[in-house]
């Protein structure tokens, strides 16, 4: 039997000590510090998947085991279909379009003076949240161009060059000599030299009336002329004015374009002025006097922007207006590493700038670029509450997404079972991209 003076003889092995690790902190103690996060990691991660990955497998109630059910619902409900495929059309142009815009913004703002308040400006919607972006993109894409900043820019574009109606809505009243002809209005009986033709018209709002519009005036017979009166012949009150002549409080139709047509061929034409008053040629003797359908286009309104067709381009629209900035300061911290020298070299080599940022910029910035676009593509996939303030719910269907759709199985149409499905289906979409991140976050550090 070991004596103690044996035990503590040379040559016999030291007792184990506790390990420390690289930073010299025992590894009891570290776990220790670590316990509250592990803690609150597993209430908060590793337990809700936990429960949504089982919750997946039975049915509505809870109670009775679904199988696969519910996961085969994903590529069978309509709404999950349209969900997963407007997710694709997310994940494919958020991410990109948002790269591309930093990439040029970084570049670019290199080279002013002023870019570092450009910077600023372009990053400030990464300030806003979610919520208050989509109210703001709510009232953006507002199809009343009074309230749109899109349509109202839209439409004054579009009035540049091709000028809408001021009198949509004017038509014939009563007794009137015009009848209506291809859009237009065209008078029952040819006009003759001598003779003032009246052409009343109702339906335009008196508010509605072109500013440049003055009180109707009845026109004086010209000899060898055609003259007459297009006006708006209303009066409010019951009882009040005479039909069929212009009174004191009626205004006339300024600009009001007026067509002779003899055998179908335009012979003369003319406008009314502010008064409605107008006069043609002789050679109009014998015609029917026309309204063509130009008078009475409807008013451009612009683009249904929160429409079916268009609802999910514009609200990736709103996204890229806040996460353009994002990418654009990880790609000009990305920039300002670059070494100016292999730069310098390749513009000594007779290389010009677009194939100095082709072969030189973009390359040595392919990390960072992969960085943005897996950080947004991740975030994407995520994407729920600018679809759902900012979707009308006549459109909402039409842009919905797998959150989205998430939220509306789980509360709206009490099915968690699907909704749990659901939420894996998503885990299962981010893993290989945050796998592929980290790959190349080690790769990096490896170097």
């Amino acid at each position: 039997m070991a004596t103690p003076a044996a035990a503590g003889a040379p040559g016999a092995p030291a007792p184990p000590r506790s390990r420390k690790s690289v930073t010299g902190t025992r590894r009891t103690v570290a776990a220790l510090f670590l316990l509250p996060a592990l803690v609150l990691l597993g209430a908060l991660v590793v337990y809700p998947i936990g429960y949504s990955v089982v919750r997946s497998f039975y049915d509505q109630s809870g109670d009775g085991f679904a199988g696969v059910d519910n996961y085969k619902a994903l590529f069978t409900d309509d709404g999950i279909r349209t969900a997963l495929k407007n997710n694709v059309i997310w994940v494919v142009f958020a991410p990109t379009v948002a790269t591309v815009l930093g990439l040029i913004f970084a570049v670019l703002t290199e080279r002013v003076r002023w870019g570092t308040a450009f910077k600023l400006v372009v990053f400030m919607p990464m300030a806003i949240s979610m919520l208050a972006a989509g109210i703001i993109f709510r009232l953006v894409y507002d199809q009343d161009p009074d309230k749109g900043v899109a349509n109202a820019v839209w439409v004054g574009v579009h009035d540049t060059f091709a000028e809408s109606s001021a009198f949509p809505k004017a038509h014939p009243g009563r007794d009137s000599p015009l009848r209506a002809e291809d859009g237009g209005f065209v008078t029952r009986t040819p006009v003759r030299t001598g003779v003032p033709v009246a052409l009343p018209l109702v339906g335009v709002a008196p508010d509605q009336m072109p500013g440049s519009a003055e009180k109707a005036a009845k026109a004086r017979p010209e000899q060898g002329e055609i003259t007459g009166t297009a006006w708006q012949d209303f009066t409010r009150g019951k009882g009040v004015g005479t039909l069929g002549a212009p009174d004191p409080s009626e205004l006339g139709y300024a600009g009001m374009r007026i067509e002779a047509v003899k055998d179908g061929k335009v012979v003369a034409s003319t406008k009314a002025a502010d008064d409605g008053t107008f006069t043609l040629p002789a050679k109009a003797d014998g015609a029917l006097l026309r309204l063509p359908a130009s008078n009475f286009k409807e008013a451009y309104n612009g683009l249904d922007w929160l429409g079916p067709s268009l609802v999910t381009p514009a609200i990736i629209g709103s996204y890229i207006w806040m996460w353009a900035g994002f990418a654009m300061v990880l790609i000009a911290a990305g920039l300002a590493g670059i070494p100016r020298e292999l730069l310098e070299a390749a513009r000594v080599d007779g290389a010009n700038e677009w194939q100095v940022f082709r072969r030189v910029t973009v390359p040595l910035l392919a990390p960072v670029l992969a960085v943005v676009a897996v950080t947004l593509m991740i975030n994407v996939l995520k994407v729920f509450d600018l679809v759902f303030i900012i979707a009308p719910g006549s459109s909402q269907d039409d842009a919905n997404v797998l959150a989205l759709e998430l939220y509306r199985k789980g509360f709206s149409e009490d099915q968690p079972g699907i909704a749990s499905a659901i939420a894996v289906f998503l885990l299962l979409l981010v893993i290989p991209v945050m796998w592929f991140n980290v790959r190349r976050l080690r790769r990096e550090v490896r170097r």
